[in-house]
C-alpha cells in the first residue's frame, strides 16, 4: 500500500466509525421515547384496571369525567420528574376495599412506595418481591392473613411496616438481611409460629425502629441485639420471653424507648447498667417476674418520662433520686412488693399526670406535692400501708381524673373541695381511718360517677349537696358512723345504679324519692335505725337487688317487693307485716306477722277516698271538656294535633313489623313491666296480632340538669349503638324490630323471650337447668334453650357529660361483672368483657350471683371461687358447684371451671381470646362419668395462677 492509499482507509474508517455511533445514539434516543411511552401506557392501564378492581368511595378526581387526566396528576399517586409513578398512597381510605392488581410491579417498574396502611385493600403481599426498588411498604391495620414471602430480593427497602394484621405461617426471617433497613414494624401479628431473635443483627446497620410486639416472639433476649447501635424505638412487648434482661441494653446509647412489657417470664434483675440509656423516654416492663430493687439510676435518667415497672415482684423502696426528675410525667408500679415511704417531694419538679403506686407495703405519709405541676390526672395508692392525712392541696388538683388511696391507715379528714374538683370520675376514699363529716358539694362535679367513702369513722349527716353531682352511679357511705335522714335529693341521680348506706345510724324514714332511681340495681340501707313505712313506690325498683333488713320500719311491706323475692331484705324488723289477701297461699308469710285490722282498714278507707277522687276528677274533666267542645271546635281540631304530636315518634325499623308506635306507646302501662335494667324500664306487651314483644324504655334525654350538648351526644350514641344492633343477624342476640326515639324517650322494640332470663332461671329457680343445658347456654350452641344477649351495647358505655368539656366515660355495667381493671384504665377492652363472661360461667357452675353477703365485704364470686379452689378456707374444691347438679358430670365442669378461673384472671393480657374459650368450651362437652369425687389437684392443673393466685 502506498501512503495516500492507507490515509484514504483511515479516512474512511473514522467516518464509517461516527456514522454507526451517530445511528446508535438515534435508535437509543427513540428507543427511550418507546419505553416511556410504554411506560405511559403501562401506568394508564394499570390505574384503568385499579379502579376496576377496588371498592368504595375513592378520591373524586378518580372519576369517569378525568379520563383524560394525566395519571401523575390523582390523588394518592405522585410521579419522578420524568412521569413515572414512584408512590402509591392511599392510606386512610377506610371504605376502600376490593383486590389490588396482582401484576402492579410489571406495570409500574420504578415503584418505590406503597402505603395502603388502615385500607380494607386486598393487597399480593407475595407479589412485592418482584419490585426491587421497592423502599417503603406500609400495610399496618389492614386485616391482611396469609403466610409472607421471603424479602431478601428487596435490597432498597427502608421502611417495612405491616402491624395489625393476621399473617400466619412462619416469621419472615429475611428481614435481618436487609441492609438498608430503618423500621421494622409487625405489632399485633399473632397468628405466627412461635420464632426465636436471631443471633445476629451484624447486618442491620441502619435499623432505627424494632417494633416486634404481640408476634409469638419466644426465647431469650440476645445481647448482641446491643450491636444495632442506631436503635431509637425496641418494642419486644406482649410476647412469651424468658430468662433475665441482658444487661448490655445499656449499650444502645440512642435509645429512646424500651418496652418488654406482658412477656410474663422475664425474670431477674433490671439491670443498673440501663442508667446509660440517657436518651431513654420511655421505659415498660410491666407483667413479668423481676425481682430484686428499682436501679437509682434508672431515676436519675435526664430525659425519662414514662416509668411503668407494675406487676413484677420488685422489692425494696422506691429511690430518692426519682423526686428530682424534671421530665418525669408517668409512674406506675403498682402489685409489686415494694416498701418504705414515698419521695416526698414527688412530682414536684415535673408535671406528673399519672401515680399508680398500688398494691405494695408502701407506708408514711402521701407526698404533698404530687400535682404541683397542675396535670395530675390518675392518683392511685390503694392497698397499702399508708398513713397520715390526706394534704390540703390535693383539693387543688384540678385536672385530677380518678384518685383512689382505699385500704389504708389515713386519717383526718376529707380536704374541703376534694369532691368538687371539676374533672374527677372516680374517688375512692374507703377502708380507712378518716373522720369528721362528708364535703359538700358544688356544682362543679359534673363528671362525678363513683364515690366510695364505706369502712371509715365518718360522721355527721349525708349532705343534699350531694345531688349537685349529677352523674353520680355509684356511692358507698357503708359502715361509718353516720346518722339523720337520707336525703331526699338522692333522688335526683338519676343515673345512680348503686347505693350503700348500710351500717351506719340514720335515723329517719325511708324518702319515696329513692323510687326515681330507675338504673338503680344494688339498693342496700340495713343496720340503720330507719323508721317509719316502707314507701309504695319503691316497688318500681324492682327486680334489683334492695336491702332493708335490721332497722325500725313498720307497717306491711308492699306486695310486688315480697313478690319478687326478697323476703330476706326486711329480716330484723319486728314492725313490719304481711297483708292477708296476698299472702294466704305464701310460704312467706310465716317470717312476717300478719298486719292488724287498723293497717287493713286504713288501707281500705285509702283505696276508697282514692277511687272516689278518681271518678270524682274523671266526671268533672268529662263534663268540662264537653262544655269546651260545645263552645268552640276548633279547640277539638287542636287537642287532636296534641294527641297526634304525643305519638309523634321518629321511626327505625329493622324487620318487617305489623303495629304501629300507638299501639306501643299506650301499652306502656304499669301492670305490663317486666323490670328495670341498667338504663331504662321493660315492658312485656301484647299486640292485637296475638304476637308477643318486649319494649325498652331507655332513660329520658332530656331534663332539667341536662344540657344541649348531652341530648346530641345521647342521639348520637344511640342511633350508631341501635343501627349496630338492628343490622346484626344473629341466633344469639335477641332481634330488635325497631327503634322509636322522641324528646320525652326511646323506646327499643325487640322479639319476646318466653323462657326469661338466665337470672331466673339460676336465682329464682323458675326453671331447672341441667349442666348440659348449662353448658350449650355457656357455649350459644342450645337446642332447647337459646341465649340470647340483648341491649348489644346500648346501655354499657355512657358519657357522664356529652358537652365539650366532658373529660370521662361512665361504666354502666351490672355490680360484679366488671372487670378490675376499670380502678386503672380509663378504657374498656375485649378482656374487660373476658373477665365478665368469666363471672358468668362461675354463675352457671356455682348457682350463685355475682354478689352475695356471703363472700365478704367488697368481694364477689371470682374470690369466692379462687379461695375454694386454693382450699385457703379448708373447704373442697367440690363446694363450688351448684348442688342441684349431678356428680355425673364433675370431670366437665372442673374443665370449666378451669376456663371460669382464666377468664377471671386479675392481669387483662393473661385472659385467653373469646376465640380460644369458645374451642375450650367445645372441648368440654360433657360427657357424663361414674366418679363423682373431686380433688383440689383436678382443678388446680393447667391452671397458671399468674402472681396472686388468691387475688385472681
Amino acid at each position: 500500500y502506498t501512503s495516500n492509499s492507507s490515509l484514504s482507509f483511515s479516512l474512511s474508517l473514522s467516518s464509517n466509525i461516527k456514522m454507526t455511533h451517530f445511528f446508535r445514539l438515534i435508535l437509543l434516543v427513540f428507543f427511550m421515547i418507546h419505553m416511556s411511552h410504554a411506560i405511559n401506557t403501562n401506568q394508564t392501564q394499570f390505574f384503568s384496571v385499579m379502579k376496576d378492581s377496588l371498592k368504595g368511595n375513592y378520591p373524586f378526581d378518580w372519576g369517569a369525567s378525568n379520563v383524560e387526566k394525566p395519571v401523575c396528576d390523582f390523588t394518592g399517586i405522585t410521579c419522578d420528574n420524568k412521569g413515572d409513578i414512584i408512590k402509591l398512597d392511599f392510606s386512610g381510605w377506610s371504605s376502600l376495599s376490593g383486590n389490588f392488581p396482582t401484576d402492579f410491579c410489571s406495570y409500574l417498574p420504578n415503584l418505590r412506595v406503597i402505603n395502603l396502611g388502615k385500607t380494607k385493600v386486598k393487597f399480593p403481599i407475595n407479589n412485592i418481591i418482584n419490585c426491587s426498588r421497592i423502599e417503603k411498604l406500609i400495610m399496618n391495620q389492614m386485616h391482611q392473613s396469609g403466610t409472607l414471602p421471603d424479602f431478601s430480593s428487596l435490597k432498597a427497602l427502608r421502611i417495612l411496616d405491616l402491624s395489625y394484621n393476621s399473617f400466619t405461617g412462619d416469621f419472615p426471617m429475611s428481614v435481618f438481611n436487609l441492609t438498608n433497613l430503618e423500621i421494622l414494624n409487625f405489632n399485633e401479628n399473632n397468628g405466627f409460629n412461635l420464632w426465636e431473635l436471631p443471633k445476629s443483627f451484624e447486618r442491620l446497620k441502619n435499623l432505627k425502629s424494632m417494633v416486634l410486639s404481640t408476634c409469638m416472639l419466644h426465647g431469650q433476649i440476645p445481647p448482641s441485639i446491643s450491636n444495632i447501635t442506631t436503635l431509637i424505638d425496641l418494642e419486644l412487648s406482649g410476647n412469651f420471653l424468658t430468662g433475665q434482661i441482658p444487661k448490655e441494653l445499656g449499650l444502645l446509647k440512642n435509645l429512646q424507648q424500651l418496652e418488654l412489657y406482658y412477656n410474663y417470664h422475664l425474670v431477674g434483675n433490671i439491670p443498673e447498667e440501663l442508667g446509660n440509656l440517657t436518651e431513654l423516654i420511655d421505659l415498660d416492663m410491666s407483667v413479668n417476674k423481676l425481682t430484686g430493687t428499682i436501679p437509682s439510676s434508672v431515676c436519675k435518667l435526664p430525659k425519662l418520662q414514662v416509668l411503668q415497672l407494675y406487676n413484677n415482684s420488685l422489692t425494696g423502696q422506691i429511690p430518692d433520686e426519682i423526686e428530682t426528675s424534671t421530665t418525669l410525667r408517668m409512674l406506675s408500679l403498682y402489685d409489686n412488693f415494694l416498701s418504705g415511704h414515698i419521695p416526698k417531694k414527688l412530682g414536684q419538679f415535673s408535671g406528673m399526670a399519672l401515680v399508680d403506686l398500688s398494691e405494695n407495703k408502701l407506708s408514711g405519709p402521701l407526698p404533698e406535692h404530687v400535682c404541683e405541676g397542675g396535670k395530675l390526672l390518675y392518683f392511685l395508692v390503694l392497698d397499702n400501708f399508708l398513713s397520715g392525712f390526706i394534704p390540703e392541696s390535693y383539693a387543688n388538683c384540678m385536672f385530677l381524673l380518678r384518685f383512689r388511696v382505699s385500704n389504708n391507715r389515713l386519717q383526718g379528714s376529707v380536704p374541703k373541695g376534694l369532691l368538687s374538683l371539676p374533672h374527677v370520675s372516680i374517688i375512692d376514699l374507703s377502708s380507712n381511718n378518716l373522720t369528721g363529716s362528708i364535703p359538700e358539694i358544688n356544682g362543679n362535679s359534673r363528671n362525678l360517677s363513683e364515690l366510695f367513702l364505706q369502712r371509715n369513722k365518718i360522721s355527721g349527716e349525708i349532705t343534699p349537696t350531694i345531688s349537685r353531682a349529677y352523674n353520680l352511679v355509684k356511692i358507698d357511705f357503708s359502715y361509718n358512723f353516720l346518722f339523720g335522714p337520707i336525703p331526699s335529693e338522692i333522688g335526683n341521680l338519676r343515673k345512680l345504679n348503686l347505693l350503700m348506706l348500710q351500717g351506719n345510724k340514720l335515723n329517719s324514714s325511708i324518702p319515696g324519692s329513692l323510687s326515681s332511681l330507675e338504673s338503680l340495681n344494688l339498693l342496700d340501707l340495713s343496720n340503720n335505725l330507719l323508721t317509719g313505712n316502707i314507701p309504695e313506690s319503691l316497688s318500681v325498683l324492682l327486680p334489683n337487688s334492695i336491702n332493708f333488713s335490721h332497722n325500725l320500719l313498720s307497717g306491711p311491706i308492699p306486695p310486688k317487693l315480697i313478690k319478687g323475692g326478697l323476703v330476706e331484705s326486711f329480716a330484723g324488723n319486728p314492725g313490719l307485716c304481711v297483708v292477708i289477701p296476698v299472702y294466704a297461699n305464701s310460704s312467706d308469710q310465716k317470717n312476717f306477722p300478719l298486719c292488724s285490722h287498723g293497717y287493713k282498714s286504713k288501707k281500705m278507707n285509702t283505696i276508697w277516698v282514692a277511687g272516689v277522687s278518681v271518678i270524682l276528677i274523671f266526671v268533672g274533666a268529662g263534663l268540662f271538656l264537653k262544655k269546651r267542645c260545645s263552645k268552640d271546635a276548633a279547640a277539638v281540631d287542636h287537642e287532636d294535633t296534641l294527641s297526634s304530636s304525643f305519638f309523634s315518634y321518629d321511626v327505625k325499623s329493622f324487620h318487617m313489623i305489623s303495629f304501629d308506635q300507638r299501639e306501643i306507646v299506650e301499652s306502656l302501662v304499669d301492670k305490663n313491666i317486666m323490670g328495670h335494667g341498667g338504663s331504662g324500664t321493660v315492658y312485656k306487651i301484647e299486640l292485637k296480632s296475638g304476637d308477643v314483644v318486649a319494649v325498652k324504655r331507655l332513660w329520658s334525654r332530656s331534663s332539667k340538669d341536662s344540657s344541649p350538648e348531652d341530648a346530641l351526644f345521647v342521639d348520637k350514641a344511640l342511633k350508631a349503638e341501635v343501627e349496630t344492633l338492628g343490622s346484626i343477624r344473629h341466633k344469639n342476640i335477641v332481634k330488635l324490630y325497631c327503634c322509636f326515639s322522641s324528646l320525652d324517650c326511646s323506646l327499643l322494640v325487640y322479639e319476646y323471650m318466653p323462657n326469661g332470663t338466665l337470672y331466673d332461671s339460676l336465682h329464682k329457680g323458675w326453671i331447672h337447668l341441667d349442666w348440659p343445658t348449662r353448658h350449650r347456654i355457656a357455649l350459644g350452641i342450645a337446642q332447647d334453650y337459646h341465649p340470647k344477649v340483648a341491649d348489644f351495647g346500648i346501655a354499657k358505655v355512657l358519657q357522664a357529660r356529652g358537652g365539650k368539656d366532658s373529660t370521662t366515660t361512665v361504666i354502666a355495667g351490672t355490680y360484679g361483672y366488671l372487670a378490675p381493671e376499670y380502678a386503672y384504665s380509663p378504657r374498656a377492652t375485649t378482656k374487660c368483657d373476658v373477665y365478665s363472661f368469666g363471672v358468668i360461667l362461675m354463675e352457671l357452675l356455682t348457682g350463685r350471683k355475682p354478689i352475695e353477703s356471703e363472700f365478704g365485704e367488697n368481694r364477689n364470686i371470682v374470690f369466692w371461687v379462687s379461695n375454694k379452689v386454693e382450699g385457703k378456707e379448708g373447704a373442697r374444691p367440690s363446694e363450688v358447684f351448684d348442688p342441684k347438679l349431678s356428680c355425673s358430670f364433675k370431670d366437665d365442669m372442673v374443665k370449666v371451671l378451669r376456663i371460669a378461673i382464666r377468664c377471671s384472671y386479675k392481669a387483662p393480657a393473661s385472659r385467653p381470646t373469646m376465640k380460644e374459650v369458645v374451642q375450650l368450651l367445645i372441648e368440654a362437652e360433657p360427657k357424663s362419668s361414674d366418679s363423682c369425687k373431686l380433688s383440689t389437684k383436678e382443678v388446680s392443673t393447667n391452671v397458671n395462677l399468674v402472681k396472686k393466685p388468691f387475688e385472681l
